[in-house]
């Protein structure tokens, strides 16, 4: 009789650990519907659901925030690391419109500088739509391997030391690395387009998937890597 008992507790223990496996089941799946029904793609196209940051200094300063639109209104820049927040590819479209400067003194590259966020948002659309036709990649991740891959992990400082300037290697903090890639690779796609029969988003494009693919021989961006990481090195 014991025995029976027993068998029988045994079996209704059975059947609640079943329901409740049940019911959490369900709950996963109403959460992920949730999820899929929530998703913005980005410009409606784009999806960031898959794509990976694998640099792990970066990965809290890249933004994959999905939106249908990428426009903050500065609202970040009043925020300490606000530019962590901003997605990406927006900090791309502004940097296009400002390249930046080359050394010392400003130099023009681009006719395409009008600061205009529908003429930048337009050029980079156009580069995310050959990036994909050429690689078959979602152009998203490719953009994000070509930031990781022109983030420098060391520059060079001067410090002054008894009258004397001294050339100081000293770490890239992870909010600038993204800055001076993001600048290097708009500055390659300028230099790739500036008073040349190719366009500014295909020079763009080219540079993005040159600087995804490591390939500093091609890209503007990389070998700007490389050279201020040997310029680190020989100051240490």
């Amino acid at each position: 009789m014991e025995a029976e008992q027993e068998l029988d507790q045994m079996k209704e223990e059975g059947k609640k650990v079943v329901e409740v496996v049940e019911e959490l089941d369900q709950m996963k799946e109403i959460e992920a519907k949730k999820e899929n029904e929530m998703e913005f793609l980005i410009f409606d196209k784009y999806s960031t659901k898959d794509v990976v940051v694998e640099d792990t200094g970066l990965k809290r300063y890249i933004s994959l925030d999905s939106r249908l639109m990428l426009k903050s209104h500065g609202r970040t820049n009043t925020e300490k690391f606000g530019k962590a927040k901003m997605n990406i590819l927006e900090r791309l479209i502004g940097m296009i419109g400002v390249p930046g400067h080359r050394g010392k003194k400003h130099k023009i590259i681009t006719s395409q500088a009008t600061g205009k966020y529908q003429s930048n948002t337009k050029i980079l659309l156009k580069a995310l739509e050959i990036i994909e036709k050429k690689t078959g990649k979602n152009p998203i991740q490719v953009v994000v391997k070509a930031v990781e891959n022109s983030a420098p992990q060391d520059e060079v400082t001067v410090i002054e030391y008894g009258g004397a300037r001294y050339p100081q290697a000293v770490d890239v903090a992870p909010s600038r690395r993204i800055s001076l890639a993001i600048r290097w690779l708009v500055q390659g796609a300028y230099d790739k387009s500036f008073n040349k029969k190719t366009k500014i988003y295909e020079g763009l494009a080219d540079e993005l998937i040159k600087a995804s693919e490591g390939s500093s021989g091609e890209s503007f961006a990389a070998k700007k890597k490389e050279e201020a990481q040997k310029q680190a090195d020989s100051a240490r």
